[in-house]
């Protein structure tokens, strides 16, 4: 059976996505909560892709999977930089919201949600520097417990 990739998942707490391989495969990377990079784990695709009735496991959208990525960075994740400061003003939005007791306004989920794929996009673009041998250009840290991604 063919399926169309890319796919996009939340497997328990955290982001799985499955690709093509060129050979007709599929593989999986899962974002590593220790790093904020996605690894290559092609261990839970046959339960990803055929999961039917598991709340562990749920299929999203790609936008979705952006969303839930950069929230999963943003709060496990700590560092210098671009990205960091942008985190630091969601997070603003988020606590100005809780300070005046109210949901947040349309206009500022938007702006939450324009953030983070821009976010996304810069860990893209980082995860490429490091893959071609660039060393990181930006220090990170995880509050993720190691050993545990």
């Amino acid at each position: 059976m063919a399926f169309r990739t890319p796919m996009f998942f939340k497997y328990f707490a955290q982001p799985y996505r499955v690709d093509s391989t060129p050979d007709g495969g599929l593989t999986g990377k899962i974002l590593d909560l220790g790093t904020g990079e996605f690894v290559e784990d092609d261990s839970h695709i046959r339960e990803a892709v055929w999961a039917t009735t598991s709340s562990d496991i749920r299929t999203l959208t790609e936008d979705r999977f952006v969303q839930e990525t950069e929230a999963a960075r943003n709060e496990w994740l700590r560092g210098e930089g671009a990205i960091f400061a942008l985190y630091e003003t969601v997070n603003g939005i988020y606590q100005l919201a809780r300070d005046e007791d109210r949901p947040m306004a349309p206009e500022e989920r938007a702006l939450i949600q324009s953030i983070y794929r821009r976010t996304f996009t810069m860990w893209e673009d980082e995860s490429a520097r490091r893959a071609a041998g660039e060393p990181p250009s930006f220090p990170v840290t995880s509050r993720f417990p190691e050993g545990s991604t």
